[in-house]
């Protein structure tokens, strides 16, 4: 099973009702963050991970919410479909995901609208990947020192023991781990819901207690807007912390042995460790990117729709190492095509700087801030024309090389 998945719901149908006035006509998710709704940050961290398809459950203030999203949408680097499930009447977080139960695929993720866990999502999707059919979820835990404040989850190994509620007030501190809020489930979760209930208090302990759940840490920045002081301190953490440095890797040659006009699962050859390379990436917080010349599509050896369907295993293979490509370019065009639509000289295709220039532009990337590494001169003076430090590849060990050029 691929660790790819396809869709990604959202809960953004709460009250907001701790933040006092600032919800009253405005829910909580839409609200501005940094220059941009807090939903936008969320949706565009999310399409790193190669969901194609957000399924926003909705409650309170819907329209409101509909239009901030439809205008929000079409300003983000990677285009998604955006569908939404009203909830008919207050349904709790289990209520909503009964609502939307006709719209769920086999296996999605879910998260909450209003706080933002910035931990590398693939392992947990690789992981979901893999688990059995007798197993209905699986979530992100966060290690705290202190959970004095919090309700706590038990494991034994990766499986989930139990769900208990916060300590007494006054118990010492004491360290635990506490439910991030983001899951893969499995769509056999609607059949363990109700039309009106919570998710975490109804139905999750129940499912603990049967051994249907599994969880694992993650690690990373979190922010939770729905207090006063938290939604202040995002006004300038989050920017700062999501505007994120970039390594962009040329294809062939650098991630793949270049066996000529590669276009094919078949013919696509991993060098030794461009899995580790990309993953290593990722961890470190940096965005990755893609940026490859395809002539072989100008020259009719395949074609477009064969490139994206390569893409998107090459994708898929990247985050089940732990990985991802956070979006990727490619120029078909050639000045000698036999196919005469591709004829023609494109300012895409290296050593033409378009491609770089268009994901700096799309993602709101600092040059200063962006490495490329490619294993021909046309990549580096690409780079070097839109100011972003290049690095020759000599087809040794890439992960050594992505290590050094993070530092």
């Amino acid at each position: 099973m691929s660790a790819r998945l396809r869709q990604c719901a959202i809960l953004v149908g709460g009250l907001g009702t701790r933040l006092g006035a600032l919800t009253a006509a405005t829910p909580k998710p839409i609200l501005p963050v940094g220059g941009r709704p807090f939903l936008a940050w969320l949706i565009r961290e999310l399409s790193r991970y190669g969901f194609e398809e957000v399924v926003l459950l909705t409650g309170h203030l819907s329209d409101t919410l509909r239009q901030s999203v439809t205008d929000m949408a079409a300003l983000l680097p990677r285009k998604l479909s955006i569908v939404f499930s009203e909830e008919p009447v207050r349904a709790g977080t289990g209520g909503a995901l009964f609502h939307a139960r006709h719209l769920l695929d086999e296996r999605f993720l879910l998260c909450n609208g209003d706080s933002l866990f910035d931990a590398n999502l693939a392992p947990l999707l690789a992981a979901s990947a893999k688990d059995g059919p007798d197993v209905i979820g699986r979530f992100l835990l966060r290690h705290l020192p202190d959970v004095s404040r919090y309700g706590v989850v038990t494991t034994e190994g990766d499986r989930v023991t139990g769900f208990h509620e916060r300590p007494p007030e006054g118990s010492p501190p004491a360290p635990g781990d506490i439910n991030a809020g983001l899951y893969v489930f499995r769509r056999e979760i609607c059949d363990q819901v109700q039309e009106i209930c919570s998710l975490e208090r109804d139905v999750m302990p129940g499912l603990a207690t049967r051994g249907m759940l599994r969880a694992q840490r993650g690690q990373g920045y979190f922010i939770d807007i729905g207090v006063p002081d938290d939604f202040a301190r995002a006004q300038h953490e989050l920017p700062a912390h999501l505007r994120r440095p970039a390594l962009f890797l040329d294809r062939d040659g650098v991630i793949n042995i270049d066996h000529g006009y590669v276009g094919s699962i078949d013919r696509f050859e991993f060098t030794a460790t461009a899995r580790a390379a990309a993953a290593h990436a990722t961890a470190k917080g940096w965005h990755v990117f893609i940026v490859t010349n395809q002539s072989g599509i100008a020259r009719g050896f395949y074609d477009e729709a064969a490139l994206h369907s390569l893409q998107a295993w090459l994708h898929g293979e990247i985050l089940a190492a732990g990985g991802t490509i956070d979006d990727w370019r490619y120029c078909p065009d050639h000045p000698d095509a036999t196919i005469e639509r591709y004829r023609r000289v494109n300012d895409w295709r290296k050593p033409g700087p378009g491609m770089l220039c268009d994901l700096i532009s799309a993602w709101q990337l600092d040059p200063a801030r962006c490495v490329l590494i490619g294993d021909q001169p046309t990549d580096i003076q690409a780079a070097e024309a839109c100011q972003v430090r290049a690095i020759l590849f000599d087809g040794g060990d890439l992960l050594a090389t992505v290590q050094q050029a993070l530092t």
